[in-house]
């Protein structure tokens, strides 16, 4: 591992270094730095006939659509519960790479199990796509696309699932046709329902030879685990046990022995923290004095959407005015109909009030999957709507204002995935069971119970159950100085300066293009858009086409810089083929009208180098890895991402000015003795952390045990390794940390919410 596993909160390692995340295309995409570094998989070898005994009734089973790497008669089979949008997992990945390398195929055997867990709304989609990617293209296809979803964590979306099917070798319009029809969900239930079975409730969960290894642990645990079971293997093979039958055994025999039994427990859904989401003007359905207030994220295309709605019925019958419930539309953007129907429903609430939108509500949801413009002038004329107003609201987006502001409110919260519900400010995410449901309406209830028995009124009753709760998020903060002399588009001396740090051969950057194109035109002289290189390594053709677009500029400034710019993006591909190799640039820059001489001498004498790695440079410094990424004023927005998202940070920084960087803000209580700590130390600590509404998320006192780490070796947080140095053996310093220096916009789910300040008081009891 290329930093130390740190175990903080239960083993649940909130201190590490947050893995990096990128957006980058399937083919060669982007990467955390861990992650960039692995080598590609050697091929598996093809498997032995299928043995005598199934496999399928091992202790812990592999199926014959489970999908593998390496020989069939490995002396050692390592079978991974997994998902991937699970940071742990990603964080895994060296490890396993680090184990095939060493071991080889005909040593060791890899098995993948499906577990997306519930508080990762992209988890499920991307199990079904990569279940359907190996029901259609088999093993090799399934690890090509198994290591570019881990590769693009933050760009987990249909979408990008399609591409990286197709670049794996499989069939598009059979993928796209099984992923619509949620043909590969049994697999996925299949998995799960092991998973439970086996006590394997977090991820990454992984059995050797049935031997339980749970979390992310460091290559050297590995190693003596399955060094282990491979000698308990040659005795087997020495015995007389077939070669095909040496993982049945070894499977019972230590299943039975070791059962699982977590040794780095991981955190489950939140249910506890509350956040303080407004009802504000969403349509309500239910008693506005209720006990019980929820406040759903949902989306009429989405299938889990639906299912939610059987039990959130029998909830409303079961506790009748108790309870309310809130709508707020959230359409994802693979639901292409599901905005459409958000338009319905909206005007259904314009001409019949609240009563007329749940009508349409549940006639949408009745319908679903059938939601084509058909579908829905039918379910207009069935509620007695006006059509010509339903079609006009559909085709020009009427209510577009009001559908992403409700997206904007699910942004602020985190609700990333639908349904995703608020109960009381308590978050509840997915189609849960009606027991699950009974149990934390009942809880509410007794809450809501007992503020109006001391007093409380029951018009300010919503607003008493969320106080101290959780605020929406803010920003996260990406200060990134102006190089002086970049590419500008836009107006000089603008209010607002956007930073695009791009790639030429980044299939996301150039999806960004219509979106910039579109932020430029709304907002005028406001905005200026400065480019910056970051050709990816993947990418072999990124650097010297960023090169050439220097080039450009230098010989016929921005006009020649943005000209050259588009058409790097037009041909980036051509018809499969790459379009920026050296003879597709060449003929370019003659249709730009170049100095073919100057052109030449700077492409092979590298004069633009220089300039495009001081932009990689100011990338990595700003902990930029992939492409694009944008600094908005100073503030971090990471993607391709929706005009919305863009323009509701245009907007802030126009109304309260530029970003400034968040600093780290120490205060001693106690001044130790003795020498002070400096990198390179090795020290142990007490600490207590908790967020900004004072609740506490991790504490090594409340565990009894005392924490150590290296001082600066980044195994920890940066704020950590800034705030511990100087404290001497028995002081107690409080640190304030602000995202950039703990977890960034992640977060670390689900006990830290995305771009979270954090206070650690925090005590040196030792330094060697």
């Amino acid at each position: 591992m290329p930093r130390a596993v740190l175990r903080v909160f239960a083993l649940s390692a909130f201190l590490l270094v947050a893995p990096a995340c990128s957006e980058s295309p399937a083919r060669a995409p982007q990467t955390a730095e861990a992650v960039a570094a692995l080598p590609a998989l050697p091929a598996a070898p093809p498997l032995a006939p299928a043995p005598a005994a199934a496999e399928d009734a091992a202790a812990v089973p592999i199926a014959a659509n489970d999908p593998t790497w390496g020989s069939r008669n490995a002396p050692v089979t390592i079978v991974e519960f997994a998902e991937f949008q699970c940071p742990f997992c990603s964080k895994l990945e060296p490890t396993l790479q680090q184990i095939r390398d060493t071991y080889g195929p005909e040593t060791v055997r890899f098995v993948w199990k499906h577990n997306p867990l519930a508080f990762h709304p992209n988890a499920r989609p991307a199990a079904e796509a990569a279940a359907g990617v190996f029901a259609l293209g088999g093993s090799a296809a399934f690890w090509q696309f198994h290591d570019t979803a881990f590769k693009n964590q933050t760009v987990l979306s249909p979408e990008s699932y399609a591409s990286w099917a197709r670049d794996a070798g499989v069939d598009g319009a059979s993928f796209d046709r099984g992923m619509a029809a949620h043909g590969w969900a049994g697999k996925v239930d299949a998995d799960q329902a092991l998973a439970k079975r086996l006590s394997a409730v977090g991820t990454p969960a992984s059995f050797v030879n049935g031997v339980s290894i749970t979390g992310s642990q460091p290559f050297d645990k590995w190693k003596v685990l399955i060094d282990t079971e491979l000698a308990k293997a040659q005795a087997l093979l020495a015995s007389g046990t077939p070669r095909d039958r040496v993982y049945l055994a070894s499977a019972a025999a230590n299943f039975t022995a070791h059962p699982p039994a977590p040794e780095e427990p991981r955190a489950k859904e939140d249910t506890t923290t509350v956040h303080m989401v407004p009802v504000g003007r969403g349509p309500v359905r239910g008693n506005a004095k209720a006990l019980v207030t929820i406040i759903e994220f949902g989306d009429f295309e989405c299938p889990y959407s639906k299912r939610a709605e059987a039990n959130l019925d029998e909830v409303r019958a079961t506790y009748g005015d108790k309870v309310r419930l809130v709508w707020r539309d959230q359409p994802l953007a693979f639901h292409p109909r599901s905005e459409p129907a958000a338009e319905l429903a909206q005007e259904a609430r314009a001409e019949a009030g609240d009563a007329g939108f749940w009508k349409a509500h549940d006639a949408l949801f009745a319908s679903q999957p059938k939601l084509a413009d058909s579908d829905l002038d039918a379910i207009a004329r069935t509620l007695g709507l006006h059509q010509d107003k339903v079609q006009r609201a559909i085709q020009t987006h009427t209510y577009r204002a009001k559908i992403e502001a409700d997206q904007e409110l699910a942004e602020d919260f985190a609700a990333a995935g639908t349904p995703h519900f608020f109960v009381n400010g308590r978050r509840f995410v997915g189609a849960q069971s009606l027991d699950k449901w009974k149990a934390i309406v009942d809880e509410e209830i007794r809450h809501a119970e007992t503020l109006l028995a001391a007093g409380v009124a029951e018009s300010n009753l919503y607003d008493a159950l969320l106080k101290g709760g959780q605020g929406p998020a803010e920003p996260a903060v990406r200060i990134v100085a102006l190089p002086p002399g970049a590419p500008v588009k836009g107006s000089a001396g603008a209010r607002v300066v956007i930073q695009e740090f791009g790639d030429f051969q980044c299939p996301f950057t150039k999806r960004a293009e219509d979106t910039l194109k579109e932020v430029l035109q709304r907002n005028g002289a406001n905005v200026e858009l400065v480019w910056r290189n970051l050709p990816l390594k993947m990418h072999p053709d990124a650097e010297l086409a960023a090169e050439a677009a220097m080039e450009a500029y230098k010989q016929k400034g921005a006009l020649g810089f943005w000209r050259m710019h588009d058409m790097l993006f037009i041909n980036q591909a051509s018809g499969g083929k790459p379009g920026l190799q050296r003879d597709d640039l060449d003929r370019y820059a003659q249709q730009l009208g170049l100095d073919m001489a100057k052109w030449n001498a700077a492409l092979d004498g590298g004069t633009h180098k220089d300039a495009v790695l001081a932009d990689i440079k100011a990338a990595e410094d700003a902990g930029i890895t992939g492409t694009p990424a944008f600094s908005i004023g100073g503030y971090d927005l990471g993607g391709a991402q929706p005009t919305a998202k863009f323009q509701r940070l245009i907007d802030r920084v126009l109304k309260s000015g530029p970003a400034h960087a968040p600093v780290l803000v120490t205060t001693d209580r106690v001044v130790g003795q003795g020498t002070a700590a400096k990198a390179g130390d090795h020290v142990t600590v007490h600490y207590v952390g908790t967020l900004q509404n004072g609740t506490e998320f991790d504490s090594s006192r409340r565990r009894g045990t005392p924490f150590e780490f290296t001082l600066g070796n980044g195994s920890v947080i940066k704020g950590w390794d800034q705030g511990v140095v100087g404290m001497r053996v028995g002081g107690r310093r409080t640190l304030v940390i602000p995202p950039t220096l703990a977890y960034g916009q992640r977060g670390a789910p689900p006990k830290i919410p995305p771009s979270s300040t954090l206070t650690f008081e925090i005590e040196l009891l030792s330094i060697p």
